[in-house]
């Protein structure tokens, strides 16, 4: 399977937070304020148990994993975590937002061979690595309620982003406050032929249902896996 496209159909990705080398658990963006999760999902934080808890809680064929000491203090990709995710979870296609901003930072993430990059806005100067970059990265189109983070042309011209696209609301993050279903839709009129995945938000099956109804491609869920509201046996249409 070619996993520069995501799975047909409406795709659940569980989310990964690194930070210090452990998974931590997202609140509403405040990043710098992020803890070692605690998870009926594993034993402790590492990356690979806790990756693979959320696989065998979810049959999920792709991964989002999110370096944070890449994207806060710019430090090289964690590529040992990546790696012991990899490992724990073969056949599982990884999507890594690393901070990525300079070309030469995406060749030798590429060449590692460990997942396909996530560009986020916020990490940006301008458009050029998105548009150099085409399908071969997932672009992340980053909002902190209603600050937009990066370049405003990334957010004004549809026509740069690549086939995939995360709409990545840092507030809603682990806020349980469910999906801005309203702005998704917004972003669906202005890229009809994007692949939409909804970041933030997402409570539990309902919401999901509620996001494939709006013609979303698939989702980023971390809390409602951890807290069991999202499971094969809450949401067996979604499986």
């Amino acid at each position: 399977m070619d996993h520069r496209i995501g799975r047909p159909g409406f795709a659940v990705i569980p989310v990964l937070d690194l930070r210090g080398g452990r998974v931590v658990r997202a609140r509403r963006g405040e990043r710098s304020s992020y803890a070692p999760i605690e998870t009926p999902l594993a034993k402790g934080s590492a990356p690979d148990a806790v990756a693979r808890g959320l696989v065998d809680a979810w049959p999920a064929g792709i991964l989002y994993v999110a370096d944070l000491d890449a994207i806060i203090d710019r430090a090289a990709p964690d590529l040992r975590a990546l790696e012991a995710i990899a490992r724990a979870c073969p056949g599982i296609a990884l999507w890594v937002d690393a901070g990525f901003a300079e070309p030469a930072g995406v060749a030798a993430f590429l060449a590692a061979g460990l997942g396909r990059p996530v560009i986020g806005s916020e990490s940006q100067a301008d458009a050029g690595l998105v548009t150099r970059l085409g399908d071969r990265a997932v672009f992340s189109l980053d909002t902190r309620g209603a600050e937009r983070l990066g370049p405003a042309a990334l957010h004004d011209d549809p026509s740069l982003w690549p086939p995939e696209v995360i709409a990545m609301t840092l507030a809603q993050v682990g806020a349980g406050a469910g999906p801005d279903l309203a702005a998704l839709g917004a972003l669906r009129v202005r890229a009809p032929d994007r692949r939409l995945y909804a970041a933030g938000g997402v409570r539990g099956p309902d919401d999901l249902r509620a996001l494939r109804a709006a013609g979303i491609a698939g989702a980023l869920v971390a809390s409602a896996l951890h807290d069991g509201t999202l499971s094969r046996a809450t949401a067996p249409d979604l499986a």
